[in-house]
């Protein structure tokens, strides 16, 4: 298993990242080669400071980084030497199995499309962010990348949800479900109309239309959707659980008496923050890829690192990109003209 790391992007410069590196070697992941693209002056100080002397690391000099400033297509056009192409360079070339950034999220999106292209069968890749709910999690899909979907864009989302969440997740049969703003068949928009009547030609578990309610009740496993609402509902989520975070904290500390059951309460509590905690899903999968992509958040530290280097060593381990392509072929056969009919045209 060989990763392509680039260490430049995020918020906290490379040194979080390159200690991800360290604790995935020491849990066991099991790995070949860490490839740390990014500046060599700024590398190795921090590996010293880390102690990270694993010869399965190899530091590969970028000298540019691509900002969360910069435009993403004309910063990638300007920056050709920027730590996200020349790890994306690495998978096209073979030397890599997987590419994992905690950079700019539009220009780990265009310099995968540009270097990698999307898989057969594929029109548009879409970022698979995992999130927890009540007892178990759901995959929402997509969660940001193409905010002006078709109809046959929503169907390879929920193949490709699918077989994610039944390889990586481990859950057998996934229930998939289409997001609208109700469960009954006349609801919904012209895309997602569309798109129900086309997964349910699948040969999947789909469940029909899911609403906003059932997202956070084990009701569905798998959330299909344009990436404008996915990116909504992502954001809601994460601002919803700081704010409910904050509003125990504030109401506990309102008096002795409250501390005091806070303080009897606190293994409960510890319990509910980390399964919650986005860092033990590691970062969110691009899928649809010819090669892994997973990005992590530009906050990200070690222990987020280190999961999202185990998340890409199960994808490739598991022929994810295999397994996408077999069903893709599979559910188009199977569709025949009326997935066509619902793809996207060339334009003149």
């Amino acid at each position: 298993m060989r990763i392509a790391l680039d260490v430049m992007g995020g918020d906290h410069g490379c040194e979080p990242v390159l200690h991800g590196a360290k604790l995935a070697f020491e849990a066991g992941v099991p790995l070949t080669e860490i490839f740390a693209v990014g500046s060599e002056a700024e590398i190795r100080p921090a590996l010293e400071r880390l102690r990270l002397r694993d010869p399965r690391l190899k530091v590969v000099h970028a000298s540019e980084v691509l900002t969360m400033t910069d435009k993403p297509v004309e910063g990638l056009r300007r920056k050709k030497d920027c730590s996200i192409l020349r790890a994306m360079d690495l998978v096209k070339g073979g030397q890599a199995d997987a590419v994992i950034s905690t950079g700019n999220t539009g220009g780990l999106l265009a310099a995968s499309t540009i270097r990698l292209r999307p898989l057969a069968g594929v029109d548009r890749p879409g970022i698979a962010t995992v999130i927890p709910t009540d007892s178990s999690q759901f995959v929402l899909l997509d969660s940001g990348a193409n905010v002006e979907a078709k109809p046959a864009h929503l169907v390879q989302y929920a193949v490709m949800g699918s077989v994610y969440s039944r390889l990586c997740l481990h859950v057998e049969r996934p229930r998939v479900g289409l997001m609208s703003n109700g469960t009954e068949d006349a609801k919904g928009n012209e895309l997602t109309q569309s798109a129900l009547r086309l997964c349910r030609g699948l040969n999947l578990n789909f469940i029909g239309y899911v609403e906003g309610y059932d997202l956070f009740h084990n009701k569905v496993d798998v959330v299909v959707c344009d990436g404008f609402v996915g990116n909504i509902v992502l954001k809601t989520a994460e601002s919803f659980a700081r704010c409910l975070v904050g509003l125990l904290k504030q109401e506990f500390g309102r008096n002795l008496k409250r501390k005091a059951g806070a303080f009897l309460a606190q293994d409960a509590f510890r319990a509910i923050k980390n399964r919650m905690d986005p860092d033990a899903y590691g970062g969110a999968p691009v899928l649809g890829l010819n090669g892994v992509v997973i990005k992590a958040h530009g906050s990200a530290r070690e222990r987020a690192i280190m999961n999202a280097i185990r998340i890409a060593s199960e994808a490739v381990n598991h022929k994810m990109n295999e397994t996408f392509s077999r069903e893709l072929a599979a559910a188009e056969a199977a569709m025949g003209p009326l997935l066509s009919a619902a793809a996207p045209q060339p334009t003149s």
